[in-house]
């Protein structure tokens, strides 16, 4: 085997190393951002997946790169002469501290080259690896840079160690890993954008609009400036809906009383069973003709306590990040109930209020 002296190899980047960087830093980056806005969308499903996969990804590499290791092991390591040159004790609070050292390899079939180690020596044998004192090392043939001493040689191999007398090689010969190259770092920066970028992507609307949604719905804050007098309009002799235009809400000032105010003219449908009010959707169940059950008149909703009702189930129940509200209104037994239930990231909340809109129960999030 030769081993070239003077200047060190130079970087390269193959494209299975650039392969493995791409995909290293999309991982990293995957992790990293579904750390970040599992805990910004409170989704912890994405959170544990941000811990989770770093971890998988190692044994994925593990696993994929056990053949490689066999074939590795399988090679018979070549046996040569080394002198300590230095060493140093660089940690460790066991009986065993690593220590770094500065070696002159002296292969019989390959001019002799510098390498710098380190490798796990018990304090007790730490005074058998002196300055200058000849050890019998190994290496693999195709990676002069992976030497390990040798702490118990053969007798033939200590023999020699014991007599030999050996030259230092000039710090130009001294050999290493070489390095991945810029290639691979910018493949790892890639993947770590791309990977970051995936999720967010994937995550936007959770992350942009899940945080807008319930200051949309809140009637405190502004209505878009959409204008638009459209609505849908279904009425059948069991049920009705009406479906608002873009830039309009029942929350409204007069939204509600106009739409009941087409769906009740006829005798048959002037009582309800129930009125459910979403943000652009009023359903109504009427009451069965000739029948006499409960019922109540829809035009008697306390229409305009709806959006107060609304921002207090939106700002003090516990939801944070509020997607969807709707109001209930039924009176199947008893008096009439008006119920307000909000759900967002965190599970859902409920407040219940009398036919005036005077709230009587409060159930937050939990």
């Amino acid at each position: 085997m030769t081993i070239t002296s003077g200047a060190p190899r130079p970087a390269r980047s193959t494209p299975v190393a650039l392969a493995r960087g791409l995909l290293s830093g999309g991982v990293a980056g995957v992790s990293l951002a579904a750390l970040v806005v599992g805990a910004v969308i409170e989704s912890a499903p994405l959170f544990v997946t941000g811990l989770v996969l770093p971890a998988v990804y190692g044994l994925v590499f593990f696993l994929a790169g056990m053949p490689r290791r066999a074939r590795e092991a399988a090679v018979v390591p070549r046996t040569a002469l080394a002198v300590i040159e230095s060493r140093q004790a660089v940690g460790g609070e066991t009986s065993d501290v690593p220590v770094r050292f500065d070696l002159t390899v002296v292969p019989d079939d390959a001019p002799a080259y510098r390498v710098d180690i380190t490798q796990d020596i018990n304090l007790v044998d730490l005074p058998d690896y002196r300055p200058r004192g000849v050890v019998v090392v190994q290496y693999p043939p195709e990676r002069p840079w992976r030497v390990r001493i040798v702490k118990r040689p053969t007798p033939q191999w200590e023999e020699r160690a014991a007599s030999a007398r050996l030259d230092p090689a000039p710090g130009a010969a001294r050999v290493a890993a070489p390095p991945e190259g810029r290639g691979f770092g910018f493949a790892v920066l890639l993947g770590l954008l791309l990977g970051a970028a995936a999720v967010v992507l994937l995550f936007r609307a959770d992350l942009f609009d899940g945080a807008g949604a319930g200051t949309a719905k809140s009637p405190s804050a502004g209505r878009p400036s959409v204008s638009s007098t459209s609505s849908t309009t279904v009425v059948s002799s069991a049920s009705a809906t009406v479906t608002l235009g873009a830039g309009r809400s029942f929350l409204d000032e007069g939204e509600p009383g106009r739409a009941l105010g087409s769906l009740t003219q006829g005798a048959d449908t002037s009582r309800a069973l129930t009125v459910v009010v979403q943000e652009r959707l009023l359903s109504v169940v009427f009451s069965p003709a000739g029948t006499r059950t409960a019922g109540f008149d829809p035009r008697a909703l306390p229409y305009g306590r709806f959006p107060a009702l609304v921002e207090e189930a939106t700002t003090s129940l516990g939801v944070r990040s509020p997607l969807t509200w709707q109001i209930t209104a039924d009176r199947l037994t008893g008096p009439l109930t008006v119920r307000v239930v909000v759900t967002g990231a965190r599970g859902a909340a409920s407040l219940e209020a009398d036919g005036r809109g005077k709230v009587v129960r409060r159930t937050p999030a939990r």
